[in-house]
């Protein structure tokens, strides 16, 4: 069972740095591909995966929903984890997509903690091991059978904004969906750049106007409003 890394990224090589080593120290390397989907970078993004020993694949459209759909078409394994720049995996992250695979799960995600001892923070990421109506969000980071994903449709590519939480609606619709327990590590500098209560009201703002129906461009345009 061959897991494909896909990697969306635009402008992230210091966190590129920092995450592609860690796929190197995993026992299974024979089993894993790491495909990094650059939306245009005008930093050094490049060099670094090159430098590291995988594949960097130019896509022309500046999208995540378009760069992991990329990443998929370019894939050769039989299951698809789509993980973001600013995210830690964990070194089990294959024995863990796998036993749930095997146990009839086609997708799944992880439960994660923040890189931050803000207490607030802690609070948000107890509440990501439950598989919930918020469940699956690009910092759970997302595996999916490959047959599966392409069944659906890939990721739905209207969606600039959620199409995360578009595709795990989908998902869940007609598949079974596992949220691990084990946590990865995720990125606070959202955070770090608004108060807690701002990102909070944000996400609550979008989360609503998602779930009735608004276009996806009002959303990130306003989302991106709403936050540094």
């Amino acid at each position: 069972m061959k897991i494909s890394i896909i990697i969306p990224v635009l402008n992230e090589a210091n966190n590129i740095n920092e995450l592609l080593p860690l796929f190197r120290n995993v026992d299974n390397q024979k089993l894993q591909e790491v495909i990094v989907v650059d939306g245009g970078s005008t930093d050094n993004t490049k060099e670094v995966v090159e430098r590291a020993g995988f594949r960097f694949v130019p896509c022309s459209i500046q999208s995540r929903a378009v760069q992991m759909n990329l990443g998929a078409k370019e894939s050769f394994g039989d299951i698809l984890y789509f993980v973001h720049a600013d995210v830690r995996i964990l070194p089990t992250f294959h024995e863990d997509i796998k036993s749930s695979i095997e146990d009839g799960f086609s997708a799944g995600c992880f439960a994660y903690n923040f890189d931050s001892p803000d207490s607030m923070l802690r609070i948000n990421s107890w509440f990501t091991q439950f598989n919930g109506l918020l469940s699956g969000g690009g910092d759970q980071t997302l595996f999916i059978r490959k047959d599966v994903f392409w069944e659906l449709g890939g990721f739905d590519e209207k969606y600039c904004l959620m199409e995360d939480f578009e595709i795990v609606q989908r998902i869940k619709k007609k598949y079974r969906f596992k949220v691990i327990p084990k946590r990865i590590l995720v990125s606070a500098r959202k955070y770090d750049n608004n108060s807690w209560l701002r990102v909070q009201l944000a996400n609550l703002i979008v989360f609503a106007l998602f779930f009735l129906k608004h276009p996806p461009i009002k959303l990130k345009t306003l989302y991106s409003r709403l936050l540094k």
